[in-house]
């Protein structure tokens, strides 16, 4: 990574935040974004010179694209990006799901993620290298009850990265979507509203993967050789697997069961 400058966002928590260190300690310069300006500057203290830090809310397409052009000099020939912005709010069904929080999952995981992407690419091109890696979900590819708008968000993602693909090709930018199983970071904790009880239930029990077995996939991603593109990486905790197809039962007399 020396000699290379990554820009991530979502980097005050989580996976950014992990892959911020991690690009950090393998020689990258990195600019880190975020929404919480006491975590950046606490990242900057820690990280020093090698981080430059921007307050950054993905959903405005103004600042995004502003704080691409305004990049300090040393830190402006972006080469790698990592879409790590994102987050569940809510489990409910369909029926009984809060408008905002699909709206805040749309704006955010779908819109966020195209916006800083279309900022992103311009200058790749131009340079003739680049990275942009999107965290995805295996919720893109699995349902599971109360995932309705989140799991949408994440498909969006993959059919994203294979569409920027397909676009790219002849330019030497690679694309590559992660996609996670249960990763126990401030995930579940912010999509029960702050409820901590209901966020350490989820993984009671169980070993899930932590923000830094996420960020060792996205070094490895990025650190393959130059004409090696790592398209899709489906990743799951050992104690996470598939289950039956959901079917609704119910009797109707005589009939027996309908299925």
């Amino acid at each position: 990574m020396k000699g290379r400058i990554a820009f991530v966002t979502g980097a005050t928590s989580g996976i950014g935040a992990a892959c911020v260190r991690r690009f950090v300690a393998e020689g990258a310069k990195v600019v880190a974004t975020g929404r919480r300006r006491e975590r950046l500057a606490d990242l900057s203290r820690e990280l020093g010179e090698a981080c430059h830090v921007v307050a950054l809310d993905v959903r405005e397409r103004g600042p995004v694209e502003r704080v691409f052009a305004e990049l300090p000099a040393d830190f402006a020939a972006v080469d790698v990006l990592v879409n790590a912005a994102g987050g569940a709010l809510g489990l409910g069904k369909a029926d009984e799901a809060r408008v905002e929080d699909w709206e805040e999952m749309i704006a955010t995981n779908v819109r966020g993620l195209a916006l800083l992407t279309r900022a992103a690419i311009p200058g790749m091109i131009a340079r003739r290298r680049g990275h942009i890696v999107n965290l995805g979900s295996v919720a893109g590819s699995y349902s599971y009850p109360g995932g309705n708008v989140y799991g949408a968000t994440k498909a969006f993602v993959e059919r994203f990265s294979a569409n920027l693909r397909s676009d790219l090709l002849g330019h030497p930018i690679r694309v590559t979507n992660i996609e996670p199983g249960m990763v126990e970071t401030e995930f579940s904790l912010v999509r029960f509203g702050g409820d901590r009880a209901k966020a350490d239930a989820v993984y009671a029990g169980m070993k899930p993967l932590t923000a830094e077995d996420i960020a060792d996939l996205v070094h490895f991603a990025v650190t393959r050789p130059p004409h090696v593109n790592v398209n899709r990486l489906e990743v799951m905790p050992v104690d996470q697997a598939f289950g039956p197809f959901a079917v609704h039962r119910e009797h109707t007399g005589g009939r027996g069961r309908a299925t």
